[in-house]
């Protein structure tokens, strides 16, 4: 009902002045935009008439439902399937906060508030990163209107309906927006822009209050301690007198003042009736071991020069990896594997498909691509690594899907290769650079790192890294750190026989929740022998 009536203040200039009134009548003449709601216009049908020039039955003939065009929140609602970016899109509308404002001073026309979208399902919050439009530009459904950073990528937000951008809330930059909150303002006509300059979103203006209101409460309080600070004083003086004759002190408590060389006049007890104890001695020792240690400290510190420092603000993509990682840590119970795999056969099978990508125009398959095909088959043999604990159960997945862990100047990111047991080499190769890509460039949407499974993590080639262990990626169980590839001298079949082989060593961190240690051992065999014999990869 009351979307009703804001729909009929918002397209009949006829009512456009009166929202107050029926705001304050609850709108009770308007229920459906039908004619059977005719019988229960009883009571304010005359006020209403007089101050509308229209009867109940007129203003219904007036505001049919097919006149009035219907806000996105309603108007978006449909049948249809929706697949693909539709979806997406369809997705991104329903989270916008896109709610019509009005005002109860005759001089703001009809206005749309569009509040910060929530992009993705762990959004609370977003940063401004660009705006595509300006104040006064025209916005169609479908246009971009700025560059929102989420938790985990910079999206586009698109403009819902048609109208002019009157006033820009959140300018370019703005951080720790939270979702809901008022970012711009868009009108129907191009006329109306400039009453909006200095336009104040009615959102923004509560808290305000709050804030203004507990300002005035510290002097109460302190008035109020004040006398409560008194009668302490009163009493003590009291107490004080008798104390220069005799202090009361237990036995320990005393004993332990006399090897201290404190005087128990300088200790404030708090046992019965302000009774000294052995704890009131004991805080007392550290408390002045507290100022003898600080006292020197004093001229110390001023001879030592300041720091030179640079604070770097938080950005969300670190910001939700610290939270992650940290969460991970402490309620995973993690523990790790470690092998040492022989690559030699492993070289010489890319050596063979780089010469035939060659040959035919294609790019170079790189020995990632190799490890994240050997993963991802090792996971189809032991799927009990590619599962993710709750409470209730534990989650064994049938789709095989690899995040890679990709290292940007913005942060770390991890797109997934969907079904990457299903996929061939050069495949993998080429969304693993499609994705590296968007993730330099800081366009990741959420189907490009949501739904992975397992995740692997390769220090060793661009860093040279031996070996390290990985932090799991919550809620997957298990990751792979791979590590740089050394040659080394092995024993050969004789006695006094060497070889040079080239070895490569890769770290299974795994949730002891789900993978047990023999489970995690069994898929380490796996992922080896696929290595160690890469021709079985393609089979």
């Amino acid at each position: 009902m009351v979307y009703a009536s804001r729909i009929i203040i918002t397209h009949t200039k006829k009512l456009k002045h009166v929202s107050t009134l029926l705001r304050r009548e609850h709108a009770a003449a308007v229920r459906g935009f039908s004619n059977s709601t005719q019988p229960s216009l009883t009571g304010r049908e005359d006020m209403l008439k007089t101050r509308l020039n229209y009867s109940p039955a007129e203003r219904l003939s007036k505001c049919s439902a097919r006149d009035v065009p219907m806000p996105s929140g309603i108007s978006t609602m449909s049948t249809r399937p929706m697949t693909g970016p539709t979806f997406f899109r369809e997705y991104i509308s329903s989270q916008m906060r896109s709610v019509r404002g009005f005002s109860s001073s005759s001089d703001l026309p009809p206005h749309q508030e569009i509040g910060m979208p929530s992009l993705s399902p762990t959004m609370t919050e977003g940063n401004i990163a660009r705006w595509l439009k300006k104040e006064g530009d025209k916005v169609a459904p479908g246009e971009v209107l700025c560059e929102v950073e989420t938790d985990k990528a910079t999206v586009e937000m698109e403009c819902m309906e048609e109208g002019y951008l009157a006033k820009i809330v959140k300018e370019e930059g703005a951080k720790e927006i939270q979702v809901g909150e008022v970012i711009a303002i868009t009108v129907e006509e191009e006329e109306d822009i400039q009453k909006f300059k200095d336009y104040t979103p009615s959102s923004g203006t509560p808290p305000a209050a709050p804030e203004a209101k507990p300002a005035p409460s510290p002097p109460k309080e302190e008035k109020v301690e004040k006398p409560a600070s008194a009668p302490e004083a009163k009493t003590s003086q009291p107490s004080s007198a008798p104390s220069e004759d005799r202090i009361f002190a237990s036995p320990l408590a005393k004993k332990l003042a006399e090897d201290s060389n404190v005087p128990l006049s300088s200790i404030k007890g708090t046992g019965p009736e302000g009774r000294i104890v052995k704890a009131d001695v004991e805080e007392f020792l550290a408390s002045r071991g507290k100022e003898t240690t600080a006292k020197p400290s004093k001229p110390t510190d001023s001879k030592v020069p300041a720091l030179d420092y640079v604070d770097i603000p938080h950005t969300q993509i670190r910001k939700v990896t610290a939270s992650r990682l940290a969460f991970s840590k402490q309620t995973i119970p993690h523990y790790y594997l470690t092998v040492d795999t022989c690559v030699d056969k492993l070289m010489g099978l890319r050596s063979q498909l780089n010469s035939f990508q060659e040959a035919s125009g294609g790019k170079r398959i790189s020995v990632n691509d190799l490890v994240i095909k050997a993963a991802a088959l090792a996971l189809r043999k032991v799927p009990q690594c590619n599962s993710s604990w709750t409470d209730e159960y534990i989650r064994q997945f049938s789709n095989v899907n690899i995040n890679v862990a990709v290292q940007t100047e913005n942060g770390l990111y991890v797109p997934v290769v969907k079904d990457a047991d299903k996929k061939g080499l050069s495949k993998i190769g080429e969304e693993v650079r499609f994705l590296a890509q968007k993730a330099k460039e800081n366009s990741l949407k959420p189907e490009d790192y949501e739904g992975g499974t397992f995740t692997v993590s390769n220090l060793g080639g661009p860093f040279g890294i031996k070996q390290f262990c990985a932090v799991i990626n919550p809620p997957q169980a298990a990751i792979l750190a791979i590590g740089s590839a050394e040659k080394r001298v092995v024993a050969g079949r004789g006695p006094d026989q060497f070889n040079v082989a080239s070895y490569m060593s890769v770290t299974l961190s795994c949730d002891h929740r789900v993978i047990d240690g023999a489970i995690g051992a069994e898929w380490l065999k796996a992922f080896k022998g696929y290595i160690e014999t890469p021709e079985s990869m393609l089979l």
